[in-house]
């Protein structure tokens, strides 16, 4: 793998661009992550998390021409069967214009009131990540990570984004909004599946030998 590689993220939220380049910077890997150019947004139209990963690489890689990485990510809320799962960014609708804090706030708010008789007991979720790298000869690989915890019944700290306010992981008594960045990438999900992604990129990033298929 050269230095330098350019990998594209399958994203438009600037956000998730900085917290992936500080992972995968820390990972120590010599690749320059940048974000699609404006256009619209693949429907994100998988059942999991791994499917819809892998619908955004594949554009991403169809688009730019540049190997690309992308995440799905979502919160599953074991007293609502899982849900919001992979419509966790479109809980609360996508009114036009709704977008950024805006529709984070509408998402939380919703959930807070769907929970609201549920005890704290009861409140147990967990953040999914599924990370998909896609190249553009083909070859695909999708790794996962989960982060469980407890939701509040009021949202506290102002870092992060989406559901972080709300959320406190297992061993912790500070919400993901509440936690610098460093300590969020060192146990959020998406950390996890990046960390585990850039273990197998220098190996994906590298010419595929004469003669093979996959």
């Amino acid at each position: 793998m050269s230095t330098g590689t350019r990998i594209v993220l399958a994203s438009r939220n600037e956000a998730k661009l900085v917290e992936l380049r500080r992972i995968l910077a820390a990972s120590g890997l010599a690749v320059e992550l940048v974000g699609l150019p404006p256009g619209p947004d693949v429907p994100e139209t998988g059942r999991t998390f791994a499917e819809n990963a892998l619908i955004k690489a594949r554009d991403a890689v169809a688009t730019t021409g540049l190997p690309a990485v992308a995440d799905d990510s979502g919160l599953t809320v074991d007293e609502l069967n899982g849900m919001p799962g992979v419509r966790s960014a479109r809980w609360a609708g996508s009114p036009v214009g709704t977008k950024g804090a805006e529709r984070d706030a509408a998402n939380n708010a919703l959930l807070l009131a769907q929970l609201d008789d549920v005890p704290p007991d009861r409140r147990g979720a967990a953040f999914v990540c599924a990370a998909a790298f896609v190249s553009p000869d083909g070859r695909e690989h999708v790794v996962h990570g989960e982060l469980r915890g407890l939701l509040l019944t009021a949202p506290r700290g102002e870092n992060g984004f989406g559901y972080d306010p709300l959320f406190v992981g297992d061993g912790e008594t500070r919400t993901t909004a509440e936690l610098s960045a460093d300590e969020k990438d060192a146990i959020s999900h998406r950390g996890q599946a990046f960390r585990a992604l850039a273990g197998v990129l220098p190996g994906l990033l590298s010419p595929r030998p004469a003669g093979t298929t996959q």
